[in-house]
């Protein structure tokens, strides 16, 4: 079955960020407290983390966010009609912000920002180690996303209404709540297809309570293995096998009956759980694997590309296995000029 794609079929909202990416070593995770293969939220302590990265290592600039990262790699596979993806999300009147949307624009994304004076465009601070990727988000602009200055708004609200799928990494719950579950119910009373990422252990530790309002409108769940140990550990599932994770995320309480819940959990190299069948992964050589940074956004990404065509579940693991498999190559969520995904 193969449905015709039109323009803003499929619709991410979240933090546009443009990523500083560097190989760092292990005396630079110790010095700032972070963790490999985790995600965090900026605060004062990492104020000379951005410089010392810039400063000390060879840095490179790449347009992230995870939410962003997603629609522009599923506009990638998709290719044609452009501008199937629609964004939303807050950025600065800057350079940055400027950099973002050339991205975009090159993406073939349909990205409409909500652009604002007060606050720069954000930043996230990708510190590679290996084959980990420890992330350092400093929102700015991003948190300052208004539904009523942007959302609501009627050109931009009948964007949302033409999409068939909606994509908001878990991430936004920090920045928007009310953005969040204004378009999660339209999907739902709309019978559309509502996806979320649960994107980082700290969404389930400190933000469970934004988190499990929007839940009930979740037709598709995404996780990778650490997310959803500690989504389990938050919502006391009392077991650590991501299958088990993944049939009790899907049993949980759901607003739209029509469609049962898909929960799909990545593990890395481990095959991917997708509640009641599991994935394997492509192989890959270890030495081939540039950064991990961006692999779980790709793979969401790759999945949403077959997901939004109404292609068999198995055929959108297969996209989001794909896409993985080519970003790990390269440095942070880039992609070469076609995909090759038959």
């Amino acid at each position: 079955m193969f449905t015709l794609l039109t323009p803003n079929s499929l619709f991410g909202m979240g933090n546009p960020l443009l990523d500083i990416s560097a190989e760092v070593d292990k005396d630079f995770l110790d010095k700032f407290g972070l963790k490999p293969n985790n995600a965090i939220l900026a605060d004062e302590s990492h104020k000379a983390l951005f410089e010392e990265l810039i400063g000390k290592f060879p840095a490179e600039y790449h347009a992230g966010g995870a939410t962003q990262n997603s629609i522009r790699v599923a506009q990638w596979m998709i290719q044609k009609p452009e501008k199937v993806g629609t964004f939303f999300g807050c950025i600065g009147k800057d350079k940055f912000g400027d950099i973002l949307k050339k991205k975009a624009l090159e993406g073939k994304v349909d990205a409409h920002y909500y652009e604002q004076e007060e606050e720069p465009t954000g930043t996230c601070a990708v510190c590679i180690t290996g084959d980990k990727r420890s992330l350092v988000a400093n929102l700015a602009a991003a948190n300052a996303y208004k539904k009523d200055k942007h959302l609501d708004l009627e050109e931009n609200w009948a964007l949302v209404e033409k999409a068939k799928v909606y994509y908001i990494a878990g991430f936004f719950l920090t920045v928007s709540l009310e953005s969040i579950l204004k378009v999660a119910k339209h999907a739902a009373e709309n019978n559309k297809v509502f996806c979320l990422n649960l994107a980082a252990p700290f969404i389930s530790q400190f933000f469970k309570d934004g988190l499990m309002q929007v839940m009930p409108y979740v037709d598709v769940l995404f996780g990778n293995e650490t997310e959803a140990a500690e989504f389990g550990k938050a919502q006391e599932f009392e077991t650590e096998d991501v299958e088990e994770l993944a049939k009790k995320a899907q049993a949980l309480p759901k607003e739209n009956t029509k469609r049962p819940r898909v929960v799909v959990f990545t593990q890395g190299k481990e095959n991917t759980i997708v509640a009641q069948n599991t994935f394997p992964v492509l192989k890959i050589d270890p030495k081939d694997i540039v950064d991990t940074n961006g692999a779980g956004d790709a793979f969401v990404g790759g999945f949403l590309s077959q997901l939004v065509q109404e292609k068999p579940l198995e055929r959108s693991v297969e996209a989001g296995h794909y896409s993985a498999n080519v970003v790990i190559r390269r440095s942070g969520c880039t992609f070469p000029e076609k995909p090759e995904f038959h």
